[in-house]
C-alpha cells in the first residue's frame, strides 16, 4: 500500500494504474475509520482493481463552533485498517495541499442542500461538494463510494455528478450499525458508555416509524410526532430535526408516497448524530 501526501504523487500513481488497465475506486473519508468505512472499502475492493482512500478532515465543511479541532485523527490506526482491507493508495494531504490559497471557487448544489442538515449547517454542503469535486479531479475515479447514513450528502453528490457530467459512478452502500442499532459513526467516540446506550433510541425511533408506515399510516405529521415522542424518552437527547421527505428531491411531504426518506438529527452531549431509513411506499 502506498501513502501519498501530494496531488502530484496521487496523479502519478493512479495514472500508472490506469496505464495497466485498472478500474479505479475512491472512498473519500475524514479518517477515524470504523466498520462503516471498511464496508465502503470492501465494496470498492470487490468492484475495482485499484482502490484509493482519501483521509482528509476538510475544514471548509465545518462551521463556526463545530468540532473541527476536536475531530479524531488516529492516522496510524487508519493506515493499518486500510492495509488490512486491501487498499492500494491512501491520499492524506495537508490542508495547504488542498487549499494552497484563499479558495475563491466553490461548487454549490441548490435546493437539495437547504433542508435537513442544511438548515442548521448552512455552509456544510458547499464544503462537501467542493472537496469532493477536488478529490474527483485529483484521483479521477471510475467509481466513488458513500454511505447511506449520510443520505443527504449522498443525494447531493449524486446530483452534482449528474448535473456537471462528471465521468464517474456514485455507489451508496448500506448503513452499518452497532449491535444496539446505533449507526456507526466517527462521532460515536464522543459518547460515554451511557450515552451510547441512550443513542440506540435513534434507531428504535426509526423502526417505530417503519412499523407505522407499514401498518398504513400516511400522514407525515403523525409519523414525525411518533418519532419525536420516542426520541424524547431519552431526556439528554436534544432533537435538531425529524423530517419525512421525498428520497430524491428531499422535499418535505405531508403524505407518505413513493420512495420516502425519514431522517433524524440529534445531539447527545458533545456528539451530533444523524440517521435515516428509506422506505418504498405506494403512491
Amino acid at each position: 500500500m502506498e501513502v501519498a501526501e501530494t496531488i502530484a504523487q496521487v496523479r502519478s500513481l493512479v495514472g500508472a494504474a490506469r496505464g495497466r488497465g485498472k478500474k479505479v475506486g475512491l472512498v473519500p473519508t475524514m479518517g477515524a475509520l470504523h466498520t462503516g468505512h471498511v464496508s465502503l472499502i470492501e465494496a470498492a475492493v470487490n468492484d475495482c482493481d485499484f482502490v484509493v482512500v482519501s483521509i482528509f478532515v476538510n475544514p471548509t465543511q465545518f462551521g463556526p463552533g463545530e468540532d473541527l479541532e476536536a475531530y479524531p485523527k488516529p492516522f496510524e490506526a487508519d493506515l493499518e485498517i486500510c492495509a488490512k482491507a486491501g487498499v492500494d493508495l491512501v491520499f492524506a494531504p495537508a490542508p495547504e495541499q488542498m487549499y494552497p490559497a484563499q479558495n475563491l471557487a466553490w461548487v454549490t448544489v441548490e435546493r437539495l442542500t437547504e433542508p435537513l442538515c442544511g438548515r442548521g449547517r448552512p455552509i456544510h454542503f458547499r464544503g462537501v461538494t467542493t472537496v469532493c469535486t477536488k478529490l474527483f479531479n485529483i484521483v479521477g475515479p471510475d467509481v466513488a463510494y458513500f454511505g447511506q447514513k449520510d443520505a443527504q450528502q449522498a443525494t447531493v453528490v449524486k446530483r452534482m455528478v449528474a448535473d456537471l457530467n462528471m465521468p464517474l459512478e456514485i455507489v451508496v452502500c448500506p448503513t452499518v450499525r452497532e449491535p444496539s442499532g446505533l449507526a456507526v459513526s466517527s462521532r460515536n467516540q464522543y459518547l460515554s458508555d451511557r450515552q451510547r446506550e441512550e443513542a440506540a433510541n435513534i434507531h428504535k425511533s426509526l423502526e417505530e416509524c417503519r412499523r407505522l408506515i407499514e401498518a398504513g399510516e400516511t400522514q407525515a405529521a403523525r409519523i414525525i410526532a411518533k418519532v419525536r415522542a420516542k426520541l424524547q424518552e431519552v431526556p439528554s437527547m436534544e432533537i435538531e430535526y425529524v423530517d419525512v421527505v421525498d428520497a430524491e428531491t428531499l422535499e418535505s411531504l405531508e403524505k407518505v408516497s413513493g420512495r420516502v426518506l425519514v431522517a433524524v438529527a440529534v445531539r447527545i452531549g458533545a456528539a451530533r448524530l444523524i440517521d435515516n431509513i428509506v422506505l418504498e411506499t405506494g403512491g
